[in-house]
Order: C-alpha cells, then structure tokens, then sequence
C-alpha cells in the first residue's frame, strides 16, 4: 500500500514536471510582436524575391527579418524596412507598427545617412585618390552627424516600444583582402573595408547608450567577401545596380540570420 502511495506520488510529480517543461516549450515556441525596421540591407535588396506589395522598398522574402519570423512565428509581424532609407526614413515612415506590446525590434541602419552609395560610386568609377578622399568625407560625416541621427531614431524606438529587445545590426566588410581579384585596387577594398568598420563602431556605440544589442555580422561574413570565391555579396552589377555590394541570399540567410537569432 504505501510503495503504491509512492509510486502515484512520483508519476503525478512526472506529470507536473512534464507539463512544465511542455509549458516552457511553447513559450518559446511563440514570441510577441516583432517588428524589423531600416535599409536596403534589412530589406532584402540583393536576395531576390521581392514582395510585390513592397514597391521600391523591395522587401524580400529572403532577407533575415522575414526569415526570422518564419521560423519563430511571433504573434505579428511588421517588415518595414525599406531600400535607401536614412534616418530620417525611419522616423518618418517605418515606426507606426511599434508600440507598448512590440516584443523585438530589429534595424539597420545609418550606412546611406554617412553616404555609402556616393562613396561605392567614387570608388568603382574613380582614382584610388579620389575613393580615399570620399571616404574621409563619410567617416568625418560618421564623427560629426551621424551619433545624433541615430539618438533620434533609437530614442524613438525607446519611447515607442519601450518594453522591446531592441537589435541593432552592422555592415560587413566588403573584401576579402590580398586576393588576386578583378575590379578595385587594394588600396580601395581596404579603405572600403575601414570605412565599414569606422561605421559599424560608431553605431555600435549609440546601440550600447541605449542598452540595445549590437548584431556584429562581420564575423559570419568572414570568408565570404568579395574576392572570396564564395560571396555572399554582389560586386558591380551593371544589369542590376541597385543589387551591388549588397548581400544576396545566401548573405542573409548565412551572414545576418545567425546573427539575428543570436541577439533575439
């Protein structure tokens, strides 16, 4: 009788247990709202599958925000980043989605603020001279103006979704360097290469003023840069110019979702 009175005691503890950890699977299994702010690099541009909706944002279903939600079924969803926003785009057009419910925020932003398409124009079209002077210009840009973008937008977030994880994402380096590889000069990938990493220490800075994690996608990129001989970025591409040096398929599903799922 009583080793039956045990026995009952332990499966009935089994079950609690069981429910518990069933309890704490689902948990996980369901997130809150999440929503992905930012640029062409949190867009998707460069990974093909553009939602038609999207327009000129071109949102992807390939870029590491939807993949994201496709695989941790948040409650909502709300992809607003869009191709060329600065941020003053952010303000003024991606945050209506946030709010005291919003769970994770996602964004990336502040490359085309400090002027990245005119510096990779520069950079193809000119001298090595010409290429290095422009960048200057950006990170001189990236010292002076860009810190207090980025308070607005970050502060924004803070005062619209203040019970968010917030998840600021970098850039990667573009090159692989001291490769034989057609295209720029050496001197150019690694003044492009700097450049990217002046960026992404000013941004990481004000993300850490605001207590946000900062994603480092450098780290996930490295052996794929162009020059690699397997990029997961586009070089110049005349058929498509919108889509270079940004990260293909491949770049956001091997290079930012990790990324993302680590700092979620």
């Amino acid at each position: 009788m009583r080793r039956s009175r045990i026995a009952a005691y332990v499966s009935s503890l089994l079950l609690a247990v069981g429910a518990v950890l069933a309890g704490a699977g689902s948990a996980q299994a369901a997130t809150g709202p999440y929503v992905a702010l930012g640029d062409s690099y949190a867009s998707g541009v460069g990974a093909g599958s553009y939602i038609g909706s999207s327009g000129d944002c071109k949102r992807s279903t390939k870029a590491h925000p939807y993949l994201w939600a496709a695989a941790n079924s948040p409650s909502s969803f709300a992809f607003t980043a869009c191709s060329g926003a600065r941020t003053g785009d952010v303000l003024n057009n991606q945050l209506g989605p946030l709010n005291s419910s919003t769970a994770l925020v996602s964004i990336s932003i502040g490359g085309n603020d400090a002027g990245f398409a005119d510096v990779m124009t520069t950079c193809v079209l000119q001298s090595d001279s010409s290429c290095v002077s422009r960048i200057n210009t950006a990170r001189a840009y990236v010292d002076s103006t860009l810190p207090g973008q980025l308070n607005n937008v970050y502060s924004a977030i803070r005062t619209k979704a203040p019970n968010a994880h917030v998840v600021v994402i970098g850039y990667p380096r573009f090159y692989k360097l001291g490769q034989s590889c057609l295209g720029l000069s050496e001197t150019k990938r690694k003044a492009i290469n700097d450049a990217s990493d002046y960026l992404n220490a000013a941004v990481a800075r004000r993300a850490a003023a605001y207590s946000f994690t900062f994603g480092d996608v450098r780290s996930t990129f490295t052996g794929h840069e162009i020059c690699s001989g397997s990029s997961w970025l586009h070089s110049v591409n005349w058929l498509n110019i919108g889509e270079s040096y940004h990260p293909t398929a491949a770049g956001q599903s091997g290079g930012y979702l990790p990324v993302l799922n680590g700092a979620a």
